[in-house]
């Protein structure tokens, strides 16, 4: 019996050109800010014309890897984390994972980033989050949304895990599920309160350098959002895509 192969996809060879330089960036033998030869000396080196070395170099902006200097000479690059995490947030509402996908995400990173923070916070990020509370004390108190100091919150207390591998692994999921808590907030008048309340023994664990209260704390808080999920009539097995819809400003009751 004869064996048979499937024909060979050729990538299109402005995408090798990409991946070419790309591969020279995160291997470290280009740095970030040195400058990179011109179109044309690229095009020369790699035998193609400077259409195609202009199509590589378009891919390779989009993904943050190369910009232009004053708009002309190209230097290499790192995207910021944020730029990764808003392309795989928009993976995930592509591949239709649900909501409670990424609860689940979440019950597995942030206990885990309260616990590294613990030890490695230092005085800046806890005056920082003393702040915090004190200004989502008052916000709540005047019967605001507190959504964006819930992310500021969450997002002081990676920067404190001072670890990048899982601030990078963490973002994606957090740009689409604390949002959700305005929903909470509208629907469920204690929420706020579990949340102010869980954000203070967090921030106590942490004054304390005491990783196991940390930790714990930030687990009860999760496990507190996917309760009061149920209890506001949020099905978590939906696309976070039908959820973002039923965030969406036109669909939002107007304030008190």
């Amino acid at each position: 019996m004869s064996q048979t192969f499937q024909r060979l996809a050729v990538a299109p060879a402005y995408q090798q050109v990409s991946e070419t330089i790309e591969r020279e960036i995160l291997a470290g033998r280009i740095k970030p800010g040195d400058k990179l030869p011109t179109e044309t000396a690229l095009a020369v080196q790699m035998g193609v014309n400077r259409s195609t070395v202009r199509e590589g170099i378009r891919l390779l902006e989009q993904s943050g890897l190369v910009r232009r200097e004053g708009g002309k000479r190209l230097t290499a690059s790192l995207p910021h984390y944020g730029e990764l995490a808003s392309r795989m947030s928009r993976a995930m509402v592509l591949h239709e994972v649900s909501f409670l996908e990424l609860w689940e995400a979440a019950m597995a990173l942030e206990p885990a980033t309260a616990r590294l923070a613990a030890p490695r916070i230092g005085p800046d990020l806890l005056a920082q989050l003393a702040d915090n509370l004190a200004r989502t004390e008052e916000t709540l108190r005047k019967g605001r949304s507190v959504v964006e100091l819930d992310i500021e919150f969450h997002a002081l207390i990676a920067k404190a895990a001072d670890n990048k591998a899982l601030l990078l692994a963490r973002e994606p999921t957090s740009l689409l599920f604390y949002p959700a808590v305005g929903v909470l907030l509208r629907k469920l008048p204690q929420a706020g309160k579990r949340l102010l309340d869980a954000h203070r023994q967090i921030l106590a664990g942490l004054e304390r350098a005491h990783a196991e209260t940390a930790e714990s704390w930030m687990r009860k808080h999760i496990v507190d959002f996917k309760r009061g999920y149920a209890m506001a009539g949020i099905a978590m097995d939906r696309p976070v895509e039908q959820i973002a819809h039923d965030l969406s400003p036109r669909r939002r009751t107007p304030a008190a």
